[in-house]
Parts: C-alpha cells; structure tokens; sequence
C-alpha cells in the first residue's frame, strides 16, 4: 500500500472519479460533476486560493488499484481569524479498510506539522460555498447535490483514527403544506406598509443580477461570519456562486427584499432539487441529464434551500416573513412536495426556529471532526511516498 500526492492530470481525473466507482450503484449517494470538483481545487477558478492552499493524496493497495483518496487544505484566512492552527481536510473516500484511512492521513498529520498546525479537522472545504460534514446519520435518504454522501463505515474509521465530534449540522425534510400561511403573510404585509420594503421584481437572473452579487457580498458575508468555518468569501467567488445559481434559477424560487432607499436588505435562494439529473450524468453531462434537468426545473416535487439571510440591523422586522412568505406562496404554486433546507449548524437555533410550525423531519446529520495532533492515533501505518 502506498499514498502518493496528486501532481498529473491523470492522476487529478483519478482523484475525482474514485468516488462515482465506490458509490457505483448507491441509490442514495448524488454523484458530483468531475468539472465542477475539478473547477473547486483549481487556483484559476477557485478565488479561495487567495487565501488557501491545498494538497490532494490517493492510496493505491498493493496490486495498484486505488483504495482512497483525501484533500487537505491550509485555509490561512480562517486560522488568522479565529487565532486557530488548523489544517483541513476533505475530500475524503475510502474503502472500508482502516489501514487505507491510518495511510491517507499520514501525508496529511506531515503536511499539518510542517506548516506549524496543532490540529485536523474535516471533512471541511475552502469556504461556507464548498461541502462540509461527514453523515453520521441518515445513510437511507436522499442526499443532495449541494452535499457528499458516505458510508456509515467512515464514521467508526473516524473514531478508531481518535477524531472526536467539533460541530454538527442538521438537515430537515419539510413537508410543504397545501394552504398558504395566512398569519405568516399578515406580518409579511405590516412589515411592507409599516417600514417601506418591498419585493425586488424578478423576471430573469440577468434582471437581479446585480442584487443577488450585492446579497451575497454584503449580507452573506456579515450575517454567517460568526458560523464555524467560515471566511469572508471574495468577490471572485462572489461571481462565481451566482454564475452557479444561474444554472438552476427559477424566477418563482429566489427573493430579495428591500428597503425604502433602495438597498438589498434580505434574500431567500431555492432551487429545483437536481437529484436525479446527477444521477443521470453520474459525473459528466450528458443529453439524458441534461433533459431530466430541465423537467426537474420546470416540474420540481424537491425544492432545495440554498441560503437565506437578513442584513443584522433588519433582523426581528419582518423581512424574513416577506421572505418566508414569498417562498411558501412559490412551493405551493409549484406544487411541491418537499423542501430540503440542507446543512445547518446544531447550534444554528435561530435558523431552525423558522420551521418550528411545520411538519418536518430531522432526516440527516453531518459531523466535522478534529484531532489534536498529540492526540492522534498512535499505529504503524505505510509511510507515504516521499514528496
């Protein structure tokens, strides 16, 4: 068994395509497109190499068939921020072999003790836009394509490593109800006659192009700073997160508020779960995907909630119900089903308080762990290749 770090194409192609064969044929897993990870650990494209930087590994077992694959990612912003030394790591697909996990994270503990670090953790990405979490609950559901699936064995490889739980997210399924919220749409109205908002007029992304930059810039950046993890994302991947919303827009699904000056105030992203397209295309476009994507979009029972946020001094003055309530009057126009809020942090009860009045299930949970360095498992794993 050996772990060599990622420095050929070829072997950049190999680490995006191990885990379409190891989920080959799981009904729940949501295979990702190999350009949009390729896009995610490239320099050009992904601006969070402005403060970051990474190293991807693959295991190979002794006949030379890959057995596991892991990212680490050194995110500077983060660490100066929270005056942490930590060092990430994502990425991460194994087979159910202990030995190959000791041996993927043996490059990964050298690379943390060469740049100075004191603790892993992960699975984690660049930013709050990149995945995050390890599921530890949740196995037989859908998952989605914002997220990573994997098997329940990576959770006992975690604590057979000494990684102990740092944060948790949860997930909820909402059923969407069949009548419209009427108290929900009679705070949403004082708080347009009482303070002056009013709703942004939507009739394309090009339209609202620039508020949804403006949203992201200056209300996703202030209302998540404090959230584990995160960083303040750039404007370059600013961009590049509408450029993807883009992708899945629906006119009906996205709300932006504002106030009488004209300003952005709130906003509320969904979009058409694209589930089954990916499993379509398990890891490349193809026609059969790409016209389940546009049933998907035009026919969606699955809407995913991608982010929402309220400017902090507008926060408790109805513009979250403006923006609850838009989206609720969307779902049941659409006739959908379900709502997938996706991740949300445990401790998040703010967020979570939103959905306390509907019918709803806590259907997955991710983890992020973390590993002191002088607490790491003590093993005789393979040496990695030599850089």
């Amino acid at each position: 068994m050996i772990v060599k770090k990622v420095r050929t194409k070829k072997e950049r192609r190999e680490f995006f395509k191990f885990p379409l064969k190891l989920y080959k044929g799981n009904p729940y897993a949501v295979p990702q497109l190999i350009s949009d990870e390729d896009d995610e650990f490239n320099p050009a494209v992904n601006d969070a190499y402005s403060y970051a930087e990474s190293k991807m590994f693959l295991c190979y077992d002794d006949s030379g068939k890959i057995a596991g694959r892991i990212a680490a990612i050194h995110n500077k912003a983060y660490n100066a921020k929270q005056n942490v030394k930590q060092l990430r790591f994502t990425r991460y697909d194994v087979i159910d072999d202990f030995a190959v996990t000791e041996a993927l994270f043996e490059p990964v503990k050298a690379w943390a003790k060469e740049l100075g670090m004191d603790e892993i953790v992960g699975p984690i990405g660049f930013s709050d836009l990149d995945k995050q979490g390890m599921l530890v609950e949740g196995f037989d559901r859908d998952d989605m394509y914002l997220t990573i699936y994997n098997y329940p064995y990576y959770v006992s490889h975690m604590e057979k490593l000494g990684m102990k739980k740092t944060a948790d997210w949860v997930e909820y399924r909402i059923a969407v109800p069949t009548e419209p919220d009427e108290r929900l749409y009679r705070i949403a109205d004082m708080a347009k006659e009482r303070s002056g908002f009013e709703y942004y007029e939507i009739k394309s992304f090009k339209s609202v192009e620039k508020v949804i930059h403006r949203a992201l810039k200056e209300i996703m950046n202030e209302v998540f700073a404090h959230l584990y993890g995160v960083v303040e994302i750039t404007d370059r991947q600013i961009k590049r997160e509408a450029d993807m919303l883009k992708q899945v827009w629906v006119n009906d699904f996205v709300t932006a508020v504002k106030n009488r000056e004209g300003e952005v105030i709130g906003y509320g992203f969904m979009a058409p779960s694209v589930s089954k397209a990916m499993r379509k295309m398990n890891g490349k476009i193809t026609l059969g995907g790409v016209f389940q994507l546009m049933h998907d979009l035009s026919h969606p029972e699955v809407v995913d909630l991608y982010s929402i946020g309220v400017r902090k001094e507008y926060q408790n003055s109805g513009v979250n119900a403006m923006i609850m309530a838009r989206s609720l009057k969307s779902l049941i126009n659409h006739k959908v089903k379900f709502l997938e809020t996706g991740p949300e942090l445990e401790s998040n009860v703010q967020i979570q308080a939103q959905w306390k009045k509907y019918d709803k299930e806590q259907h997955r949970r991710r983890r992020c762990w973390s590993m002191k360095l002088g607490e790491a498992h003590a093993d005789n794993a393979p040496e990695p290749e030599k850089e």
